[in-house]
């Protein structure tokens, strides 16, 4: 599958974020329902497999059986279709780890742990076989695990409803270690098939180990087909006896001695969980009465199985017939019959006596050739090489599990059962070996993540933080993690930097200037720069022309988050109009009769005198304003300058000279 970049929007709804990882058939990419607003996990098929009718029916059949099963514990399938050439499945986003993940980080797991989570697999198992569809790839890989250990069941990708069609086929589906017997030969598959599945991944979350592993699928399938589990006692010697018995019955190699169905499991479970809960494991013979089902009549052989007192089948024995003392019958009659009766009890208690002897002979002998109990030699630090002498040395055999880590290369760094303990000559020690730092994945959950949930989420894959970037996104919150470099899932060397992109929310822009604009196009400008909230009230203003923006808030070039800012506009709005009339001329009128035209005509006079010295202009009107004939509102004032007299004053100046006399009078002009 050629790999999607972020942005790329598939079948025009739903817009690539990231890539979660890889399976067998497809890609799964996170990415973001642009109709429905919703993250979601897109799978989409391999192009090589999807020119492959069976391959695509298969895939298209996931969908639809996953689609009609809506429970708690399965993930939501939520649509399907095709993009690109090949074919996609929309369904639930789960935020958490898989089950696989929890198991190779805190494996083994407390067994009241492990039994809840497992009761999670089993009733989304029960819901689907009640629905008719047999999953046929139970496995860790295929379950999520939340925080709070809520477990969703996914992949249905070679889920069939109703009959199988394995035989049709001629081919496995399924992943090796956890096929059941019948998958690996082919055969068709039941709800006992998925149940086998459920029990190795009990076996493997109380143990950390599958029961049966190799290099090659072939070889892996055939000891399921032919060897006998490891007692996970060996492994683990904390698993309680009654839960030990229930992880055997579902591993039994024959469907028809495993529990029937999921219900019957499930109840074996609880019964055990409540035993343990109790305070009192119980006994191995106790725990296989509650489950209802003996291991050693199911066929179950274990390797290195603890000491255990065979189980004998119950012998049924006549009712007693009561004697005398004498021996004879109750009333001392010798006859023939009661004398033949006696014979026949003699013989049933010689019988008896027999078989019980034999089973003390087979109990002596058990007990004289059961192996010795050795101490485990502590082997953690050691060259592989170098701890398996020690291990052979003291009679016990050696599995090695490879797995990548910061210690040298060849160095064991963890030991099953630990250093200390004592177990059966010939028990199989596991060692957990170092391949050195080797490769692993960037986290592919870690998109959506706090910082502080990506760092943890690093260091668990032994991976450190490099450069912290924070960018704006309207997608993610602030202090999430919307992407990274290398991108989620993709392989890299242990111990290397990641670059963890950080949401700082949604980006700020400036808030746009549109004072002076009319309300038309100060909406379109603010709508152009993200602003779908605006709010307009309007204000009798002369400052500028009806219509037109006169203020805003928040003023121009403040920096805001458009979706969460609403922007208020005040619009000018022309003041109200008033009547007019037309200002009669009153001047040179006296000024009563001036000023009662005026009054009639609805306007406010104001007198302002002035001084002459005509005593013909005294009160008379000499100017007004607003002049007669213009137009002025109606209640308007208008100022009347009136005359005033003032008698004038007369000047006479004399000049004599010795030749001349003048005189000169000067009257104020009137």
């Amino acid at each position: 599958m050629t790999e999607l970049a972020p942005g790329t929007v598939v079948d025009g709804r739903y817009r690539i974020v990231s890539r979660l990882g890889s399976g067998g058939m497809a890609e799964v990419f996170l990415a973001h329902d642009q109709q429905l607003g919703r993250n979601v996990a897109l799978k989409l098929l391999h192009r090589r497999f999807a020119e492959d009718p069976g391959f695509v029916e298969r895939f298209r059949r996931e969908a639809q059986a996953a689609a009609g099963l809506q429970h708690p514990n399965v993930v939501g399938v939520y649509d399907r279709g095709n993009y690109d050439g090949t074919y996609y499945i929309a369904m639930e986003h789960l935020p958490g780890r898989s089950l696989k993940q929890l198991i190779r980080q805190e494996a083994p797991v407390d067994p009241i742990r492990a039994i809840d989570i497992t009761l999670q697999i089993l009733k989304a198992a029960r819901f689907a076989h009640r629905h008719g569809v047999i999953h046929r790839d139970l496995k860790p890989h295929n379950a999520i695990v939340d925080e709070s250990d809520h477990v969703k069941v996914t992949d249905f990708g070679i889920a069939r409803a109703g009959a199988s069609d394995m035989t049709e086929t001629g081919s496995i589906m399924g992943t090796a270690q956890y096929l059941s017997p019948e998958q690996a030969q082919g055969h068709a598959v039941s709800e006992t098939s998925d149940l086998y599945s459920v029990g190795v991944i009990l076996y493997e979350l109380l143990t950390g180990r599958v029961p049966f592993d190799a290099e090659s699928a072939v070889t892996i399938a055939l000891k399921h087909l032919s060897e006998p589990p490891t007692a996970p006692t060996q492994l683990n010697p904390a698993i309680p006896p009654a839960l030990e018995a229930v992880v055997l019955w579902a591993l039994n190699k024959n469907p028809a001695d495993r529990p029937r169905n999921a219900d019957e499991l499930i109840e074996a479970l609880q019964r055990a969980r409540a035993s343990i809960l109790a305070g009192d494991p119980g006994q191995r013979t106790e725990a296989i009465t509650a489950v209802g089902v003996g291991v050693a009549a199911a066929g179950v052989g274990l390797v290195d199985a603890p000491a255990a007192a065979p189980v004998p089948a119950a012998v049924v024995l006549p009712p007693p017939v009561p004697v005398a003392d004498n021996g004879g019958p109750p009333d001392g009659s010798t006859d023939p019959e009661q004398e033949r009766e006696r014979r026949r009890r003699w013989l049933w208690l010689a019988a008896l006596l027999a078989l019980l002897a034999l089973l003390g002979a087979g109990a002596a002998v058990y007990f004289l050739t059961r192996p010795a109990k050795v101490p485990v030699p502590n082997v953690i630090g050691k060259p592989i090489n170098i701890a398996r002498t020690i291990l052979q040395n003291d009679g016990l055999l050696v599995s090695v599990v490879p797995e990548p880590s910061q210690q040298p290369a060849g160095h064991v760094i963890g030991e099953i059962p630990s250093g200390g303990t004592s177990v059966h000559s010939g028990s199989t020690v596991s060692l957990t070996v170092s391949t050195g730092p080797g490769d692993v994945a960037v986290p592919s959950t870690i998109v959506g993540d706090t910082l502080a949930q990506a760092r943890k989420a690093l260091r668990k894959s032994s991976l450190k933080v490099g450069n912290i970037i924070h960018r704006a996104s309207g997608q993610f919150p602030a202090g999430q993690v919307i992407n990274t470099s290398p991108q989620p899932g993709q392989s890299v060397a242990a111990g290397s930097s990641v670059t963890l992109f950080v949401s700082t929310g949604p980006a700020k822009v400036s808030v746009p200037n549109v004072t002076g604009e009319n309300l038309g196009q100060a909406k379109s400008d603010l709508h152009a720069a993200g602003f779908d909230n605006v709010n307009a009230t309007t204000q009798t203003s002369t400052a500028g022309p009806p219509g037109d923006v006169i203020s805003q808030s928040p003023t121009p070039g403040t920096l805001v988050v458009p979706s969460s800012t609403t922007i208020n506009l005040v619009v000018a709005k022309a003041p109200k109009s008033t009547p007019t009339k037309t200002v009669p001329n009153v001047k040179g009128q006296s000024a009563s009769s001036a000023a009662g035209q005026l009054q009639s005509d609805g306007f406010t006079v104001v007198q302002k005198p002035r001084t002459v010295t005509n005593p013909s202009k005294n009160g008379v009107v000499l100017s007004q304003s607003p002049g007669g004939g213009t137009n002025a509102p109606k209640g308007s004032t208008v100022t009347l300058i009136v005359g005033q007299y003032t008698s004038p004053t007369s000047t006479t100046t004399t000049t004599s000279t010795s030749t001349t006399s003048t005189t000169s009078t000067t009257t104020p002009a009137g």
